[in-house]
């Protein structure tokens, strides 16, 4: 396989163990460097955090009250306020935007974002579960089965540098509900958060990862390649 194969195909990586935020910033931000000058293939990066909050671009203050004074850290992606924690599966999404990924053409970041809600709302189809969109709120939502309300089961915030993305998408398998009431998520008050969990409690990690590569592959036309944790990979600045 020669240099130019390898950057043609996006690699899939997963920690196992939780990532502090600092590193993951620092290590998408050095990758997205390298997509740009060529110097480094796509990236999916799947992986959980410990738990803490995220200021995006747009975050208020007031929106933050942090009752069990969770850390928090300034994303430098687009959006308000989220959370982060154990039992939430995030994929970091390191993609070269100058080339097309499916339908999504080439430089079309109002398509890119939207293929990755349908990404989502496809990876939540194979556990039965009906994921929709709304228009002026970004992310996925559905009908909590225990409230019947409205509620968001997944986030997203992207970044884009010189056509490269970084930072990506959240879903909430079985983390901590009660952590995000300590900011208005996303600066949605009206609307709770929910999880997979409340859907099918026996599902794992491993469940929806299949699920999201299954859906990745269906909705970009592609199959990820397998690779070794980022932090074993490097990474070229």
């Amino acid at each position: 396989m020669t240099e130019n194969d390898i950057f043609s195909r996006i690699a899939w990586a997963r920690s196992d163990t939780p990532v502090p935020y600092e590193k993951a910033v620092d290590f998408m931000e050095n990758r997205a460097r390298a997509i740009s000058e060529g110097k480094a293939g796509e990236l999916l990066w799947s992986l959980e955090h410990p738990a803490l909050f995220t200021a995006g671009t747009s975050a208020r203050p007031e929106h933050l009250t942090n009752p069990r004074n969770l850390p928090t850290h300034k994303a430098g992606r687009g959006g308000q306020w989220t959370y982060h924690g154990p039992g939430q599966r995030l994929v970091y999404v390191m993609l070269d935007l100058t080339r097309p990924h499916g339908a999504v053409p080439p430089r079309d970041l109002r398509a890119f974002v939207a293929a990755l809600e349908r990404w989502i709302i496809a990876a939540l189809a194979a556990f039965d579960v009906r994921g929709e969109t709304r228009d002026g709120r970004v992310g996925v939502w559905v009908t909590d089965p225990l409230t019947r309300r409205e509620a968001k089961i997944a986030a997203l915030g992207i970044r884009v540098s010189r056509w490269a993305s970084w930072h990506g998408v959240s879903v909430n398998l079985d983390p901590d509900l009660t952590d995000f009431e300590g900011i208005v998520p996303c600066g949605i008050s009206e609307f709770g958060v929910t999880s997979l969990a409340r859907f099918q409690p026996g599902l794992t990690m491993a469940d929806l990862d299949s699920a999201l590569e299954t859906a990745w592959a269906d909705i970009f036309r592609q199959t990820p390649l397998a690779t070794p944790q980022p932090e074993e990979t490097g990474c070229t600045s």
